[in-house]
């Protein structure tokens, strides 16, 4: 008789899922930079469902015009209509008044069913029409949509050639709107002549990009971006005016790569730095803060927070790492940060706050819930830091007041929790 033998099997440890990002479609990010540019009427490529969904959001985040989309259902898939459908998308869009700008926004059913780009037209009318490839499947964060969409209109429109602009500086990233007049306020005053900000809404400032000095990423996620200045020999000055130390090594790195007045840039630079030490001394923070979130500036806050007095053991980001980021990381680990998650997930998060018992959260919805319901204090990321200032010192004044604020309520959260937790035990 044959013999069975049992065998014990073990299941794998389950882990978060990586291969797609745990919150809205990454397009979103592309949206939001093309939308706001003067002059561009996008067009997107994709599904009813996600147009619907996608043209939702953008509103909701402030486009002021309408997205043009071919009608892409089941059956015009299957007729292999997408091309075919683009292009009239396309002429549509550049009847609109005043039209320069065409971005064509492929997504994931564009992109599987095939977009060649050589049978879109590079021009039409006095519009320009740029394919941007942004499928869900491929991108992990709405930040890292942001940097494809920027990097290929700058491909496209970008000049290096003509007359150079030694001592104009492009600011890369998205921020609140006072952020780049105070930078722009301080650099004049150790001698730059101007500076642009990218993404931005004028056309004209994506033409002038490859003529300036020097090329200032505020945020570290825009790597195909600063590859496109790389290849015009533009230099690129890391870090970020943020905190006390941080705002005063970038202003010196501008100035040696600007070759700025160097008398003149270290009385700027050590005025901030005073500054930036006076507002830690007024608002000194004390407790531990998890940061966490799919913004891709996690860090740089985290950094602001530790320079101010805060403990913070945690920080996850949905961005990947990058050479840009880890002059961050190796000083957040120097100064006690034990974690720090890149194209983190939310099983992670969760499991932090049983290793490290936060004082307060910041981070995404779900997280915040989580962190709530035990009674933490939390605060969405986007909505409530991302919406303030942020750089330089009168950025460190309105972040650390509202942390400040913020913290202050931790009795009131373990009231209501302990309140709720009453409540349902009679129910």
């Amino acid at each position: 008789m044959p013999e069975f033998i049992s065998l014990e099997t073990t299941q794998p440890e389950t882990k978060p899922c990586q291969l797609h990002p745990q919150s809205m479609c990454p397009a979103f990010g592309s949206l939001r930079i093309l939308t706001r540019i003067e002059g561009a009427h996008p067009v997107m490529a994709t599904d009813t469902g996600c147009l619907y969904g996608l043209t939702f959001v953008t509103h909701f985040y402030g486009a002021r015009k309408s997205i043009l989309a071919p009608q892409l259902g089941t059956s015009e898939l299957m007729a292999g209509q997408v091309v075919e459908g683009t292009r009239a998308a396309i002429e549509v869009a550049a009847k609109e008044p005043g039209c320069q700008l065409i971005p064509v926004v492929s997504l994931c059913v564009a992109e599987t069913a095939g977009l060649p780009e050589e049978m879109l037209p590079q021009r039409i009318g006095e519009a320009e029409v740029v394919l941007v490839r942004v499928p869900a499947y491929a991108i992990h964060s709405h930040p890292e949509a942001k940097d494809i969409a920027l990097a290929a209109l700058l491909k496209r429109l970008g000049d290096s050639r003509g007359e150079s602009e030694k001592k104009t500086l492009v600011l890369l990233g998205e921020v609140f709107p006072a952020d780049p007049l105070a930078i722009d306020n301080l650099l004049r005053q150790m001698g730059v002549e101007a500076t642009i900000t990218l993404p931005g809404r004028a056309l004209e400032d994506l033409r002038r990009a490859g003529h300036v000095g020097a090329l200032a990423p505020l945020h570290p996620f825009y790597k195909q971006t600063t590859d496109v200045f790389r290849s015009w020999k533009i230099p690129v000055i890391g870090g970020a005016p943020v905190g006390i130390s941080g705002s005063y090594a970038w202003l010196k790195a501008v100035g040696a790569v600007l070759n700025l007045d160097p008398k003149r840039v270290d009385q700027v630079a050590e005025a901030e730095r005073e500054r930036a030490q006076a507002i830690v001394r007024a608002q000194p923070l004390s407790g531990r803060v998890f940061v966490t979130g799919y913004e891709g500036t996690e860090l740089a806050y985290a950094r602001l927070l530790v320079e101010a007095g805060a403990e913070v053991p945690y920080v996850s980001t949905s961005i990947g790492q990058d050479p840009l980021v880890l002059p961050d990381e190796m000083w957040l680990k120097a100064r006690g940060t034990k974690e720090i998650i890149y194209r983190k997930s939310l099983e992670e998060d969760v499991a932090a706050l049983d290793k490290y018992p936060p004082d307060l959260v910041l981070g995404t919805t779900p997280f915040c819930s989580v962190a709530k319901d035990r009674g933490i204090p939390a605060m969405y990321f986007t909505n409530q830091l991302a919406s303030r200032p942020f750089f330089l010192s009168s950025g460190m004044v309105a972040t650390l007041g509202f942390i400040n604020q913020t913290m202050q309520r931790h009795e009131r959260y373990q009231w209501m929790h302990a309140f709720f937790e009453t409540e349902a035990a009679h129910a």
